[in-house]
């Protein structure tokens, strides 16, 4: 199935041309030989050697090695190899500099062999593109991201690819967005500002000052206007009762909805549901 489907494999930074997927659950011995590709190889059991050049690498269970474009490589076991391997090149001419450059690197100097590498993101993803159809077998959907994602791994795996920047959020923006997702996920409740407070582990005067400062609005004036913006949404989208919306939206009577609904709309809400639903 790889062989059919993952000859070419497009993602938002890289386009590879696969030329071959394989298993090999006995290989033996090969002839020296060299390829114009990348041909990286995990190893699932047996013991062996591989040699490049003048160097031999013993090969284990759990051991990943990448054969390199333009070098002279060998395998040899006694006994055999349970192996996997992919076979494949970059197309250059419509791939992120970034992504060319990293594989630029790991031809020029990556690391040939990686030991225990079992508990690698970049195996995992291999063998379960490698899970036959039934129980913990991918959808066929998500193989070619799997298979993507894979590719893109190795780099970063043989050590010629830093690890991109990770853009952190200030926490301040972290907390006000977890506020506002639990405020609006929760009208129906109390909501008061120790309970949110508590939810996000933080004093109530600090989560009362980033409202104040993160978006010049208070958390009381916040909570009001979520409570207005969901009820005219249901006022408009339901046939329910503005009673239920009242109970729904968290206010304590139809009386004190109506009120605020009329601060906030200029409109009582039926009809503010007449009126935008002419």
């Amino acid at each position: 199935m790889l062989n059919e489907a993952l000859t070419v494999i497009q993602g938002a930074e890289a386009v590879f041309k696969v030329h071959y997927w394989g298993v090999n659950p006995c290989l033996y011995d090969n002839q020296p030989h060299k390829h114009s590709f990348f041909e990286i190889c995990y190893v699932l059991d047996g013991e062996g050697q591989y040699s490049e050049e003048d160097t031999i690498y013993p090969l284990r269970a759990g051991t990943l090695f990448c054969s390199k474009p333009g070098i002279t490589h060998q395998i040899r076991t006694e006994k055999g190899l349970n192996i996997v391997y992919i076979a494949f090149e970059l197309d250059e001419s419509i791939s992120e500099d970034t992504i060319r450059e990293a594989y630029h690197d790991l031809a020029m100097q990556g690391e040939v062999i990686l030991y225990e590498a079992e508990d690698q993101p970049t195996v995992q993803l291999w063998l379960s593109l490698l899970i036959r159809d039934g129980h913990g077998s991918l959808p066929y959907a998500a193989v070619h991201s799997v298979a993507y994602a894979l590719l893109v791994s190795f780099p970063a795996v043989f050590g010629t690819l830093t690890k991109s920047p990770v853009i952190r959020h200030k926490s301040t923006h972290v907390l006000m967005r977890r506020a506002k997702l639990y405020i609006r996920d929760n009208l129906s409740q109390a909501l008061q500002l120790k309970d949110v407070a508590n939810y996000l582990s933080v004093s109530e005067r600090h989560l009362s000052r980033l409202f104040s400062e993160g978006i010049h609005e208070s958390f009381t004036n916040f909570i009001r206007s979520e409570r207005i913006r969901q009820a005219a949404h249901l006022l408009l989208s339901s046939d329910l009762p503005i009673k239920e919306i009242a109970e729904m939206t968290g206010f304590s009577s139809v009386h004190y909805f109506s009120r605020i609904f009329l601060m906030e709309k200029k409109v009582p809400p039926g009809r503010f549901r007449q009126k935008e639903k002419r």
